[in-house]
């Protein structure tokens, strides 16, 4: 949604995606069909988040292709639905890795070339569940995306006195219209898993459906990929550090609302102010 709609405002936009050549070639063929189609500067390119060597080459064929990078998304996830416990502290890695972690290879591929130009957008899609009401067995999914989070806010002080802006898009959960809880993963250890179901029988159901009667049903996932390309064409200097888009309304805004401000005040106490905003005068 977001690369079609980046594109569609005039954006020469290039699409992470991994094995274009394999299991998702069918996915790659439709992008290109979308492209050709609306006449718009789409293209997708090898890029598998969980591998620094993968990362560097899809970065390196991106800048000798357009010349330059202005703006990266962070837009990787994956969802797991189940009891804490369960899951192996292998799987809790891997849904650290790609949820957080891949955004490291991604900034330390990207990032070199922004402060060189003294310019640049990162922007990073984060959660509602980072800070507003969370229900039972997502926690590994919670807590990968609350270390974004976390990310995100310390580098974007680290990056502003390079000209580089950061915003941190907000969703909350939209149940129907993506693939996030029907691609959902499950713990791996069965047995702990069905130990939770003497006492929490039918919770994942119960916690899906509950979500789902949360969002109104006008509630559309484009509406953040909108939001998005209104950041992106915002003018430098005047880009919002957070935008929430949660019609399910679960908090979220109002304790981010709280925490960045006292982090402001922080700043401004210690004498980082600088830090809150992007430099403009290219120095």
């Amino acid at each position: 949604m977001t690369v079609r709609a980046l594109a569609g405002a005039g954006h020469t936009v290039f699409a992470g995606i991994r094995a274009t050549a394999g299991r998702n070639a069918a996915a790659v063929a439709e992008l290109e069909e979308h492209a050709r189609e609306h006449g718009v500067r789409l293209r997708a390119v090898e890029l598998d988040v969980g591998e620094q060597a993968g990362v560097d080459a899809a970065v390196a064929q991106v800048l000798a292709d357009a010349g330059r990078i202005d703006v990266l998304v962070h837009n990787a996830g994956h969802m797991v639905l189940g009891p804490a416990e369960a899951f192996t502290p292998e799987q809790l890695h891997e849904v650290f890795d790609v949820n957080a972690v891949s955004t490291q290879r991604l900034n330390r591929a990207v990032l070199p070339h922004l402060r060189a130009r003294r310019e640049g957008l990162v922007v990073w899609i984060g959660s509602t569940s980072t800070r507003g009401g969370t229900p039972p067995y997502l926690a590994p999914y919670f807590a990968a995306k609350a270390a974004e989070d976390s990310l995100a806010v310390s580098y974007a002080a680290e990056l502003a006195p390079f000209g580089v802006e950061t915003t941190i898009v907000v969703p909350g959960s939209f149940t129907t219209g993506t693939n996030h809880f029907a691609h959902a993963g499950a713990p791996a250890d069965r047995e702990r898993a069905l130990a939770y179901e003497t006492e929490h029988a039918g919770l994942v159901e119960r916690v899906a459906g509950a979500l789902a009667d949360l969002a109104p049903p006008d509630a559309d996932p484009q509406e953040v990929a909108r939001r998005v390309v209104d950041v992106v064409g915002a003018p430098r200097g005047s880009r919002p550090f957070r935008v929430h888009v949660d019609p399910a309304d679960d908090g979220a805004e109002r304790v981010n609302a709280l925490g960045d401000r006292v982090r402001e005040e922080f700043y401004r106490r210690t004498g980082l102010a600088d830090l809150l905003s992007v430099r403009t005068d290219g120095g």
